[in-house]
């Protein structure tokens, strides 16, 4: 879980490295559109059974939910900044999680992980806030913010759904194949669409072939595997780790800024996740 959330973190940074006129729509369809593609290409035949009927449902939602993240997601980043959208985005989906397992399952949650998200969240509160002394880099801040919720609810739903799948006795590879394969029939044809600027020199091919072997394809295939061992809620709150990481890479890479609270937010991002990683305590499943 953590090493897919650190290969996420680079996201953001990548994608500041796009050719001048790349939309930030072509740069998230192209990320999960092909990345998807290459996901149900290693799954194989083994996403068949994902797609019959028992699953199928989870496996639909889930891709809708894949549609919705990456385009909400890298909008929220080209319009309040790197750091910021990426800790909007990722530091709101362990409350969606949770509000998923309580409301489908009925589940309780820990004090240490209230503790730990809270904790987590709370240093992505101060990033926020101190993301280029104190404001938003972006040019649409509070647009982007809006957007970053909606991200955050995306990326928990498809980590919900993709979860129960799992539970039903599919392979993670088949799962997550299954999933971004299908989110990917939506993805392309944006991508084909807005991706002009994007796809026609060689600096936005290199962008888009990272972004889609390395954070996509390499990284939920780590992430799958996670979702065999933890609870929904424990792999999104694990995945505040991509906003630290994001946001160090902003300040050395993009040349964003952060404060001392800025910095004492990425301290408590890290004893958060710490605290929640101890052993016995990330929520396994029963």
């Amino acid at each position: 879980m953590l090493a897919a959330a650190g290969l996420w973190g680079t996201t953001g940074t990548t994608a500041s490295l796009a050719p001048e006129g790349a939309s930030a729509l072509s740069v998230g369809a192209a990320t999960m559109g092909i990345g998807g593609l290459l996901t149900l290409a290693l799954a194989g035949r083994s996403v068949l059974p994902v797609l019959r009927r028992a699953t199928l449902g989870w496996a639909l939602a889930g891709a809708a939910a894949v549609v919705c993240y990456p385009l909400a997601f890298y909008t929220a980043m080209a319009w309040a900044g790197v750091a910021v959208g990426t800790v909007v985005s990722i530091g709101s989906a362990p409350v969606f999680a949770a509000l998923l397992e309580r409301c489908c399952e009925g589940l309780s949650l820990s004090r240490r992980w209230w503790g730990a998200t809270l904790a987590a969240s709370l240093g992505c509160v101060l990033l926020t806030l101190a993301g280029d002394g104190g404001t938003a880099s972006g040019q649409r801040p509070a647009a982007g913010v809006a957007l970053g919720v909606l991200a955050g609810a995306g990326y928990a739903g498809y980590t919900y759904c993709a979860s129960r799948v799992i539970r039903r006795g599919h392979p993670a590879r088949a799962t997550m194949g299954a999933l971004f394969g299908l989110g990917a029939l939506v993805l392309v044809p944006v991508l084909a669409v807005t991706g002009g600027p994007l796809l026609g020199s060689a600096r936005g091919l290199a962008v888009v072939g990272y972004l889609a072997v390395v954070p996509m394809c390499l990284a939920y295939l780590l992430f799958g595997a996670g979702l065999v061992r933890v609870r929904t809620s424990a792999a999104t709150t694990l995945s505040l780790f991509e906003p630290l990481v994001a946001a160090v890479l902003a300040v050395l890479v993009v040349d964003e800024r952060l404060d001392a609270w800025g910095w004492f937010g990425v301290a408590l991002v890290a004893l958060g996740l710490t605290a929640l990683t101890a052993r016995g305590s990330v929520g396994r499943r029963r």
